[in-house]
């Protein structure tokens, strides 16, 4: 066996002990992904000290990177989900679109309001919303569901501050400011294209919104404040983006404020910590009236769930770390270079984030694996300069939708807050995410071919 393909396989078969391990031994990803990441380097020839020094090497420079921004991001996010603060985004979403377009209402709502929360909570507080539209309407839960849950699902893996597309602009090193507009770029197409999908599926699959409420109905009663008001519920997530999106602006090569100290200050206050950071103090001016111990408790709720995560991504990274210690990123790298596939490379971090996706059922797991996989291949891609890197973040972004089944926590939180059969989930939901992920990719390479 040639070195390129015994490093293949080595690759390979770290990918599958990663795949196996989590999904069917249920072992933790963090675990896991670090096992693997001690044989990819032993069994690529690597000594122990240089397998270790990878490992903690790429473990602390992925923290140093996104720990403070997915922190802040759960703070954020848990403080919007426990003060009522989404229930009241998505009401007033709905009060602008109107009733009479109510799919469409969720399906936007989703899109926003998944932004600063996770996908599982935010259907979680608006599975009642949706329920109650179906009621008036009279029309079937599933077109409401596929609207919501798809349009959640589309700006939690391309917009960040959600942890995985921060982490994977991290790992890719693509401005977060940049991520942040191309994403919600390519997040229209994929709601649209969606939402058309739950208008269409919805008509044809009856789910009575009448059945199996109860439970839904109740969480959402513990979530929603009516108090709330809708500036305090939109403020601290437009406040860290709008920072973030100034520094990218004063960040161009054509200088449009210069380089005094306008430019300085706005690159401290729109770098990513700095803008989340500001961000979780908004939240709490925004929230306040619910105290500081109360907003305390949330900050400890966010930072426990943000833990996880963080070391998850760190693993991730330790992963790449010895990834770019082995020949094969070189190896690798000359194929696809030998192959000049030019704009098509864009396809290779798709694939790999969607075959992880449909195996390990976790986005944000395929998301911050893949990129730890393909960012030492980016300079052979054509992808490590201008736009390339931010392309390839969203490309992992699309291909972490394809497809949600049964082994994707979502997909049972959809299905079993919806009154969904598993074949009506297989119908609506996996069938949904795989139109999401193909018009991801597509409106993904559209702009790689617009872009400078």
């Amino acid at each position: 066996m040639s070195d390129g393909l015994f490093h293949f396989a080595v690759l390979v078969s770290s990918i599958v002990f990663v795949v196996i391990t989590t999904t069917r031994f249920k072992l933790h990803p963090f675990l896991s992904l670090l096992v693997a990441a001690y044989g990819m380097g032993l069994g690529s020839g690597l000594s122990p000290v240089q397998t270790v020094g990878a490992i903690t090497g790429g473990f602390g420079k992925t923290i140093g990177y996104i720990g403070i921004v997915i922190a802040c991001g759960c703070i954020i996010g848990t403080a919007l989900e426990r003060s009522g603060c989404a229930m009241v985004m998505a009401t007033k979403i709905l009060q602008l679109i109107g009733r009479t377009r109510s799919v469409l209402a969720m399906s936007i709502t989703g899109a926003v309001v998944s932004i600063p929360v996770f996908c599982d909570s935010g259907f979680v507080i608006l599975s009642p919303l949706a329920r109650s539209l179906a009621r008036q309407t009279g029309k079937s839960l599933a077109g409401f569901a596929v609207a919501l849950s798809m349009g959640l699902y589309a700006t939690h893996v391309l917009v960040p501050p959600t942890p995985g597309p921060i982490a994977a602009a991290g790992e890719l090193r693509a401005d977060l400011g940049t991520v942040i507009l191309l994403g919600l770029l390519v997040a229209v197409p994929v709601v649209a294209t969606t939402y058309a999908y739950a208008q269409w599926v919805g008509r044809r699959i009856m789910i009575d919104p009448n059945k199996g409420g109860d439970a839904t109905e109740a969480v959402g009663a513990v979530t929603a404040r009516p108090e709330s008001s809708a500036l305090a519920a939109f403020t601290p997530i437009l406040f860290a983006v709008l920072l973030i999106a100034m520094r990218s602006v004063v960040e161009l090569p054509t200088r449009p404020l210069g380089d005094g100290d306008l430019r300085g200050t706005l690159g401290l206050l729109g770098d990513s910590n700095t803008a989340l950071m500001l961000g979780v103090f908004m939240a709490w001016f925004m929230v306040r009236r619910h105290g500081l111990e109360t907003f305390g408790t949330w900050c400890g709720t966010g930072l426990h769930d943000s833990g996880t995560i963080i070391l998850i991504t760190a693993a991730g990274g330790a992963f790449g770390g010895v990834l770019r210690e082995t020949p094969l990123a070189g190896l690798v790298g000359t194929g696809f270079a030998s192959l000049q596939l030019g704009s098509a490379s864009i396809l290779l971090p798709f694939i790999v984030a969607a075959g992880l996706k449909t195996a390990i059922g976790s986005s944000t797991v395929a998301i911050i694996t893949t990129a730890s996989l393909v960012a030492p291949l980016l300079p052979s891609m054509g992808l490590s300069a201008g736009y390339g890197p931010a392309l390839s973040t969203l490309a992992i972004g699309a291909g972490s939708m394809m497809v949600s089944h049964v082994n994707d926590s979502d997909f049972w939180v959809i299905t079993q807050m919806s009154g969904m059969t598993v074949p009506q989930g297989y119908r609506l939901i996996t069938v949904a995410s795989a139109v999401a992920g193909l018009t991801g990719i597509a409106a993904v390479g559209l702009l790689g071919f617009v872009l400078p």
